[in-house]
């Protein structure tokens, strides 16, 4: 992966605009870990292979940044993406990590749905 170049994911995002498209976003489990006294509360998200048709497509921030899709009624965004994989034939992937490289969260569309996982 490499670091984002923001001019680059717009247009890509663009290129998907009124299509339907499949989304796969996610936070990795303790992404979001906070400490409270002796506790740990891990928070994470998972939604996959999501049919959906967007109007509008925003990257903001100026690193880590934020990919919002505009549907008919409401907005889906992922927040804290630091990474992309330019060359990739099979969609746009997105990815956010922390400061020792770990993922924290991934952004995936595709025109077509992704692999399936064993049950």
């Amino acid at each position: 992966m490499e670091p984002i170049q923001k001019d680059k994911v717009q247009q890509q995002l663009d290129s998907y605009v009124d299509q339907e498209i499949y989304l796969h976003l996610e936070t990795t489990n303790g992404s979001y870990a906070v400490l409270r006294g002796e506790r740990t509360i891990s928070v994470g998200a998972f939604i996959r292979n999501v049919p959906l048709r967007f109007e509008r497509a925003v990257i903001a921030g100026h690193g880590p940044y934020r990919v919002g899709l505009k549907m008919q009624h409401g907005w889906v965004y992922a927040e804290g993406l630091t990474d992309w994989e330019p060359e990739r034939q099979e969609g746009l992937l997105l990815a956010g990590h922390d400061e020792e490289g770990r993922l924290a969260v991934a952004f995936q569309v595709s025109r077509t749905p992704f692999g399936k996982e064993e049950e």
